[in-house]
């Protein structure tokens, strides 16, 4: 999966459509993202006898298709290739051709 945890992403489409957001979990076998303060959903706890019942709000996951990532450079929504710096590979956002992982820098081509 091209998306990775503390990213940044745009939702580009559903109800939730133009929110940006950090990455906070992956679901790699269903291709899902939770991002924070998107898709929020709320679910009934039923009461116990040691708790009262109550209303809980959580974010529920997306598709990875349906979120593109903000390039750190131009802070606009981009695709992610990869490249290899020296023996590695590295993702960079297709748009400025930046790294998006902070360690490492390319050169613009």
């Amino acid at each position: 999966m091209k998306i990775k945890v503390n990213d940044n992403v745009l939702v580009i489409t559903g109800k939730d459509k133009g929110k940006t957001g950090k990455v906070t979990q992956t679901i790699e076998s269903k291709s899902k993202i939770v991002v924070q303060g998107v898709n929020i959903r709320k679910k009934h706890i039923k009461k116990t006898q040691r708790e009262a019942g109550r209303i809980i709000e959580f974010e529920a996951p997306i598709h990875v298709s349906n979120a593109k990532v903000i390039c750190p450079e131009t802070k606009k929504a981009s695709r992610v290739g990869y490249t290899m710096h020296g023996k590695k590979k590295i993702r960079i956002a297709k748009k400025s051709k930046e790294a998006l992982d902070k360690k490492i820098t390319t050169t613009k081509k």
